[in-house]
């Protein structure tokens, strides 16, 4: 998602509490950062923050670290973060927010993070051949996040994109993960095949594609 420069973007992020300066100086020890030691879920390409922010005040037992490599979006996800926190009369405790590209998420995350769910929502599909290397969900990205992803964790993949799917379908099982959920059409889902535990919580990108009668694709891959 392009997004215009924002000048306030960077001053307010350095004054922001749950925001992480020099995220790779955490690597391996995400867990002190948070006010509470509980299970940490990362959301790669985190964008405005809509997401992580609905899912950061729906279960408080659980740790979100939020990631993008800009910092102007960023900027635009701590203020939808503080406005849905201050609606609902709760301190920002379990969220941290942090620029930096999750191309080279390693540098960032380690084993004894100990990470138990991945997001990935609407990334870059890359459909050029040349360029496929480079999409968050190929073969050499998903051994990547085998190293600081618990076994029995998961990531949830969400896009739009039909081709960008299916062939992740095909990464996620030649690097060993087990389909727990597919769908072509995550919105038209009757609500007894979606997993107990599954809350869709829609992106900005989400709610703009199913405006406009796109389906989305998801799928759950356990590590």
């Amino acid at each position: 998602m392009r997004i215009r420069k924002k000048p306030w973007a960077q001053p307010e992020l350095d004054a922001c509490a749950f925001y992480a300066k020099e995220p790779a100086a955490n690597a391996g020890k995400w867990g002190s950062c948070f006010k509470k030691n509980q299970p940490l879920h990362v959301e790669l390409g985190c964008g405005k923050g809509c997401f992580v922010a609905r899912c950061a005040l729906a279960n408080p037992d659980i740790n979100y670290l939020a990631i993008d490599i800009k910092s102007d979006m960023l900027g635009v996800g701590r203020r939808t973060i503080v406005k849905l926190f201050d609606e609902n009369n709760r301190s920002v405790d379990n969220i941290i927010l942090a620029a930096y590209n999750v191309e080279q998420i390693d540098k960032v995350l380690k084993a004894d993070d100990k990470v138990e769910r991945i997001y990935i929502n609407f990334c870059n599909p890359w459909p050029r051949a040349k360029h496929k290397k480079r999409r968050l969900t190929f073969p050499k990205k998903l051994e990547m996040y085998k190293e600081f992803l618990v076994d029995g964790g998961e990531i949830r993949f969400k896009t739009d994109d039909k081709e960008l799917f299916e062939e992740s379908l095909t990464y996620f099982k030649q690097c060993g993960f087990k389909l727990s959920f597919i769908s072509y059409d995550l919105h038209a889902e009757p609500s007894d095949k979606l997993p107990v535990d599954f809350v869709n919580y829609e992106t900005e990108h989400e709610r703009m594609f199913t405006e406009m009668g796109k389906p989305t694709f998801c799928c759950f891959a356990e590590k």
